[in-house]
Formats: C-alpha cells, sequence, structure tokens
C-alpha cells in the first residue's frame, strides 16, 4: 500500500482516502512523525499526551475529509486541526504536562544561527538555554517562531495554522524574534 501511496501529493491522497480509507494511512505514516514533533515542541506536552492529542486530531482528520478545501496545503489544515486539539486538551487539564526536550541538534542550528549565538556560547549548554526561553516566550510567539524555523512552514501556512493574517504573521515573528533574544541576552545565554 505505501508504495502506491510513495509518488501521490497529499491532496490525492485525501481525494484516495474518501473512496478507500486504506489510503487515509498513507497520510497517517506521512504526518505522524511531524505533527507529534510540532506537538513536543509548541506545548511541551509527554509522549502519551502529545499521542493522545494526535490521536484526537487523526479521528477528526479522517471526520472531515469530505470538508478539506483542495485550493488550501493539506499539511496546514492537519496542523491546524492538531492545533485546535491541543488548545482544547490544554484547557482540559488548565496546565501543561511533561518536560520533554524537544529541541534537536539540527533545531538549534535553525535558531541559533539566526541570532548569532554560535559564536558566544558553549553549544551544550546554549541548546539547554535555547530550549528554556522558548519555553519562557509568550504562547503565541514561540508557536509562530517553531513553526517558521523548525517545521520549516511559509508565513502563507503559518496563516492557516494559526488563522491569522500574513501581516500579522510577519509581526509576530518580528516581535518573537526579538522577545526570544531578550530572553536570551536577560539570562546570559
Amino acid at each position: 500500500m505505501l508504495q502506491k501511496c510513495e509518488n501521490r501529493t497529499d491532496e490525492e491522497l485525501v481525494s484516495l482516502s474518501l473512496k478507500d480509507q486504506e489510503f487515509f494511512y498513507c497520510l497517517l505514516s506521512r504526518f505522524e512523525n511531524k505533527l507529534l514533533r510540532y506537538l513536543f515542541r509548541t506545548f511541551s506536552f509527554s509522549r502519551e499526551d502529545a499521542e493522545d492529542v494526535l490521536q484526537e486530531s487523526f479521528l477528526k482528520i479522517y471526520k472531515n475529509l469530505n470538508e478539506f478545501d483542495n485550493s488550501f496545503k493539506f499539511s496546514s489544515w492537519a496542523y491546524r486541526i492538531v492545533h485546535n486539539e491541543a488548545i482544547s486538551f490544554l484547557r482540559k487539564v488548565k496546565s501543561k504536562s511533561g518536560q520533554n526536550s524537544y529541541l534537536s541538534e539540527e533545531d538549534f542550528e535553525k535558531i541559533s544561527s539566526d541570532v548569532n549565538l554560535e559564536k558566544e556560547v558553549d553549544r551544550k549548554y546554549s541548546k539547554e538555554k535555547i530550549e528554556l526561553s522558548l519555553k519562557n516566550l509568550e504562547e503565541k510567539y514561540r508557536e509562530v517562531l517553531i513553526l517558521k524555523y523548525l517545521e520549516d512552514k511559509s508565513y502563507e501556512e503559518i496563516s492557516d495554522i494559526v488563522k491569522k493574517p500574513v501581516g500579522t504573521i510577519a509581526t509576530l515573528l518580528n516581535r518573537a524574534k526579538k522577545q526570544f533574544k531578550k530572553i536570551i541576552e536577560e539570562n546570559h545565554v
């Protein structure tokens, strides 16, 4: 089955999933790790909570495939559903759980190069401090920063995910970088 999926776009797989639910497995396997990583990075969920949110999200995605608008990217639509499920989950439990490390070495490179930290500090210490600094960002800033630099989403995709205009995304990213840099400087990273 996965061989039938390899050369197909996400949108083609959505259409095929409406006729044969086995194709939905292709979408699930294509996005499962990306969406889990997004949940860990953005919401600091424990593995168990992230998997619960993802499972609920995939159920909603499957139930609502008929409503998917092919003029949008499937990935943005899926991220939006996961985002909404995560917010709902957080409202239910009233606090974030887990202290997972969600920055890989590659992620560290992406963020540190943007704020020119590489020359100033030891890498392992910096990675931990950057991770803590990200957690100290306001959620609206942390999310757009992670979507842009760690999930490699375009401004348009971020706009679709967080349901804000592209101009607002640009402003949020600018403010996020400034707040992030300020937090880093205050913590002597």
